[in-house]
């Protein structure tokens, strides 16, 4: 950071996985970072390791795709932490199906996360940033809007999210404010690992078999993914807006 000034980060999804690695490398940023997720409860770990190095953070039970909880959410962590001016959509779910098993609820619950879930955020935090005349928004996609057999929730989703990026940087521009996209390929978290269940492999072999199409020769970790969002959140980031990053290990089609 080049600033002395501690600024406020709000990081959803963020009691595990790439949401908690992001909100620890913010809070080690010198951030004060409120850990949204849908059970606040969850959200203690994440607190309690960025406390534990002498941050400062803020458990928060927040349900993204709910206009009035992300409104509440937003107003107690501008009274309690501070107004935020960094966002990160990172909350996500998956419900992968093929298509012709794939349910309208299936379909319903991965818009109302990702998609619904971004923009409802986005818009309760930009006043905040507007008014700071300062603001950093990233935006978690991934490799998957490209294309991925049995997930045309998530890839449209993940796909739409580029696409809103790109909105919000030439909307929010003029006030100091940037918009990026961050989009991870393969990442070792509880949801990979529930996606090798679904197709019946063991995580390990499912990793392995991963690494071996990735030119690095491995897996993402959450850290990976926290390390390009710390950049777009950063100072130095200000001519850095409505790009969409891969972080998957190599160049994709």
């Amino acid at each position: 950071m080049t600033t002395t000034e501690q600024r406020v980060a709000v990081v959803t999804g963020a009691a595990r996985g790439i949401g908690a690695a992001t909100a620890l490398r913010l809070a080690a940023e010198g951030r004060a970072v409120a850990v949204l997720d849908l059970d606040e409860a969850a959200c203690a770990g994440t607190v309690a390791a960025i406390e534990a190095a002498g941050g400062t953070a803020l458990a928060v039970g927040c349900d993204v795709a709910d206009q009035e909880a992300v409104r509440g959410a937003v107003a107690r962590v501008a009274e309690e932490l501070g107004p935020p001016q960094i966002l990160v959509n990172n909350a996500g779910v998956l419900r992968d199906n093929l298509l012709f098993k794939m349910t309208d609820q299936d379909w319903d619950t991965v818009m109302a996360v990702h998609l619904r879930g971004a923009f409802l955020m986005s818009r309760a935090c930009q006043k905040h940033m507007v008014d700071a005349g300062f603001g950093r928004i990233v935006s978690l996609s991934s490799s998957s809007a490209l294309g991925n057999r049995g997930q045309a929730n998530y890839a449209a989703a993940k796909a739409g999210l580029q696409g809103f990026t790109k909105t919000l940087a030439i909307e929010l521009g003029k006030f100091g404010i940037t918009a990026n996209a961050v989009a991870p390929g393969f990442i070792a978290t509880d949801m990979t690992a529930a996606t090798a269940a679904r197709v019946g492999m063991e995580f390990e072999d499912f990793q392995r078999a991963a690494a071996e199409g990735i030119p690095v020769r491995r897996v993402g970790r959450p850290e990976d993914v926290a390390g390009a969002i710390a950049f777009f959140t950063g100072e130095d980031a200000g001519f850095v807006s409505g790009q969409v990053l891969y972080v998957a290990g190599g160049p994709l089609d």
